[in-house]
């Protein structure tokens, strides 16, 4: 997948214009739109998902993702649930030994903390305590990350809680195509899924074939634990997900304009298990890495890929592995969030300190 790929192909005419029976012409539509139709999709296909969350049916979400789903498939299956994190996700469990693919939604990424218990002490072990006899298909949708200037509690990364949870699966899609046909993929895995949703990026916009995963040719499909060169390039490597992804190809075009430098952008999708095949094919190229994400430096995503690369590229590097991350600070207030979220500004003084070695 390339920078701004999108998948296109003959779309019903409702998603570009009036039923009408024949092709439409593409429209682009918003990430949280295209994580709504492929939610719409799984469960069209497959009525044993149910979507469960608070506010998620008649308000159709906070960020209105699940916004017509209700209406659609019913309260049945469409769950406004109290507000108990915990019990969200104690009642999913349940159901996903009953046979169901529960959905759920947690409206903020601050608001997982008390359903913690539930997904690391229950959800993650119970296939590995029962020898392989249970099985948990519960994905959890968390929208993640700054730049909205929310309150506090709104705009935490807490990724790597879970990354390094053993049982766990952990994604981030950044782009409308991905977050469409990775939610689909999210709910048929067999595994629990904690699927993170860049908030700031919701309403940024691509051409997205609507037709569910198993219409959509194997070529257009990356896999759900598969990183991917989203902008090739020779000189300098980045690695981002979820938000900080359109971060670095702002970064790698502004390079590109000023500098004459030609940066390589590779979207990790998978945190958990993490795919490094495509950074580590890169930085063999390019001889420099640097890393992106809004979570705090210490103990994260950014420093296992550093440690991994070191490990298995050591010999290609010209410069060592450079971060740029939030700090190891809480979040601040949103008139501060400017200053601790990794900007152009930041990840280029990192490529010009990578060069200086």
């Amino acid at each position: 997948m390339t920078s701004g790929a999108v998948i296109t192909g003959e779309q019903p005419a409702e998603v570009g214009g009036e039923r009408t029976g024949e092709p439409a012409t593409p429209v682009p539509i918003t990430l949280a739109k295209a994580l709504n139709l492929g939610l719409r999709s799984a469960m069209a296909a497959d009525p044993k998902v149910i979507v469960m969350g608070e506010d998620v049916g008649t308000l159709g979400g906070v960020f209105r993702v699940t916004d017509g789903l209700q209406k659609e498939f019913g309260e049945a299956r469409v769950i406004d649930t109290p507000l108990a994190e915990s019990a969200i996700i104690g009642t999913a469990i349940g159901l996903a030994m009953r046979g169901y693919r529960p959905v759920c939604e947690i409206q903020f990424d601050g608001f997982v903390y008390p359903a913690f218990d539930q997904i690391v002490s229950q959800l993650a072990k119970l296939h590995y305590r029962s020898g392989g006899r249970i099985r948990l298909p519960v994905t959890i949708r968390i929208p993640f990350g700054g730049g909205i200037g929310a309150v506090e509690h709104h705009s935490e990364s807490p990724e790597a809680y879970f990354c390094h949870t053993a049982g766990l699966k952990v994604v981030a899609c950044s782009h409308p195509v991905d977050a469409h046909q990775m939610i689909q993929q999210a709910i048929r895995s067999d595994d629990p899924v904690i699927f993170l949703e860049p908030k700031r990026r919701y309403w940024e916009k691509a051409v997205v074939d609507p037709r569910p995963l198993g219409e959509v040719s194997p070529d257009g499909t990356t896999g759900l634990h598969s990183s991917a060169v989203v902008r090739a390039g020779t000189d300098a490597t980045l690695v981002g997900y979820g938000p900080t992804v359109r971060t670095c190809l702002d970064a790698a075009e502004v390079s590109a304009a000023d500098d004459g430098r030609s940066l390589e952008v590779v979207d990790l999708r998978s945190l958990s298990p993490l795919d490094l095949e495509p950074v580590l094919a890169s930085v063999r190229r390019t001889g420099r890495l640097v890393v992106v994400h809004e979570a705090p430096s210490n103990v994260s995503v950014s420093a296992e890929v550093a440690a991994r690369v070191a490990e298995q590229a050591f010999y290609s590097l010209e410069a060592p592995v450079l971060r740029v991350t939030g700090f190891d600070t809480p979040y601040p207030p949103a008139r501060l969030e400017d200053h601790y979220l990794p900007d152009v500004d930041r990840i280029l003084d990192a490529v010009d300190r990578s060069f200086g070695y």
